[in-house]
């Protein structure tokens, strides 16, 4: 996928328990376009949120197998960076509801 902008490639932030403990230690999560790669995701995170990143991990999240009716379907899968900022930036995410 070429031609991929810095607002394409993030997709979603990930607001969950364990990325709400990982706030602590100045990680973020996000969804992220498959396509995209670690520098990709870093220069997005740089100019969207206008902070310095200092390491960036990517996980190939795999589909689930769900049931419905009763037949089964499969959900796609999706890649998960886990973001780690300098000390001292932050990104203001919602944090619970």
């Amino acid at each position: 996928m070429a031609n991929l902008t810095v607002y394409d490639i993030l997709c979603k932030p990930i607001v969950t328990e364990k990325s709400s403990a990982l706030m602590a230690d100045n990680q973020y999560c996000f969804e992220v376009v498959k396509a995209a790669n670690k520098f990709q995701i870093k220069r997005a995170v740089e100019t969207i949120y206008k902070v310095t990143v200092v390491d960036v991990r990517c996980i190939m999240m795999p589909g689930k197998v769900k049931r419905i009716g009763r037949g089964f379907a499969k959900t796609s899968s999706w890649k998960k960076a886990i973001i780690t900022l300098k000390e001292g930036d932050s990104i203001e995410m919602v944090k619970g509801v």
